[in-house]
């Protein structure tokens, strides 16, 4: 993999904070949600594959690969990361953004060279750099195509993630592009959890309750595949779309195939965590700036392009 192969969008010059310096041993901790989800076994897959090639290629440069089921679990591991193995640098995909924001700030007053990866702190002011894919237009690429291929009318359901400033930017991006719409009513957001069997659930509760649902925004392919099942189980004919999101091989593929109601996926890529570390490792390592932001557009899978991000090999 090349370095940072995917970021095109870059926002101030340096990271705030801690200046870049140079470091003669950089112990870099990696923070991340265990494999609860697809998406998420992609994060631990493409960390677990970015600290063999990153201690290879920098022989002074120990990685330290944390995983947590649980918001409470990864703070204990955050402050772990700091006192008993000493890391000076941070590179932390939050489980959830309020109840992590704190234990990282004190980590990084500290000292620790912090960079926030996908899932956004409340305050900004606890890291120094921040990399993630383009959340507002994951939620935007999501809606123009949903509002088009209803030709802007009917009823939409949406799923959403778990708590998280990322949630919130998604769906809030979403909802701007549906208000531009005023036939199409959008009758509930609940939290799936970016999980299956949570979005099944939901999509139950909304299939009892709704009886004409025309598209449904799983805003996640983990849920979409719950949303799924509830809707062949139900065997509802209703729903003529369903849009997920993140771009798993199984949903590509699905794509490519020409499911009835998966027309068209979202990127949203789980090896941003490899540009996250390849990013801030050779910026402790060198002593060269790091961009305070850096973010990875999302980009609309059709047919078209299907065969473009079908990877058959990847675990997501």
């Amino acid at each position: 993999m090349k370095f940072i192969p995917r970021i095109v969008i870059a926002l101030a010059a340096l990271a705030a904070g801690t200046g870049a310096f140079a470091q003669d041993k950089v112990v870099m901790g990696v923070s991340i949600p265990a494999a609860t989800h697809g998406w998420a076994g992609g994060v631990v897959y493409w960390a677990n594959r970015t600290k063999a090639e990153l201690e290879k290629a920098h022989p002074g440069l120990q990685v330290i690969v944390k995983t947590a089921g649980s918001a409470s679990e990864q703070a204990n591991q955050v402050q772990d990361l700091q006192t008993v193995n000493k890391i000076n640098t941070l590179v932390i995909l939050p489980f959830e953004s309020a109840p992590l924001t704190q234990p990282v700030a004190q980590v990084k007053a500290k000292g620790v060279y912090v960079t926030v990866v996908d899932r956004g702190l409340t305050d900004t002011s606890a890291q120094n750099a921040y990399v993630a894919g383009d959340n507002p237009g994951f939620g935007k690429v999501a809606a123009e195509y949903m509002a088009k291929a209803m030709g802007g009318k009917g009823n939409v359901v949406i799923l959403r993630g778990i708590p998280t400033v990322i949630d919130n930017q998604r769906v809030d991006a979403f909802n701007a592009v549906m208000k531009t719409h005023p036939d199409i009513k959008v009758l509930d957001a609940k939290h799936g959890n970016w999980n299956r069997d949570d979005a099944f659930k939901v999509m139950q509760d909304y299939l009892t309750r709704f009886k004409q649902i025309d598209a449904v925004w799983a805003s996640d392919d983990d849920m979409a595949v719950g949303v799924q099942k509830a809707i062949e189980q139900a065997k509802r004919s209703d729903v003529k779309l369903v849009i997920g999101g993140a771009g798993s091989k199984d949903y590509i593929k699905k794509v490519m195939d020409g499911d009835k109601i998966v027309s068209a996926d979202v990127t949203y890529s789980p090896s941003m965590i490899a540009d996250a570390m390849k990013m801030t490792a050779e910026a402790r390592v060198k002593g060269a700036a790091m961009p305070a932001t850096t973010i990875i557009p999302s980009v609309l899978i059709t047919k078209d392009n299907a065969a473009k991000y079908y990877v058959p090999d990847s675990p997501f």
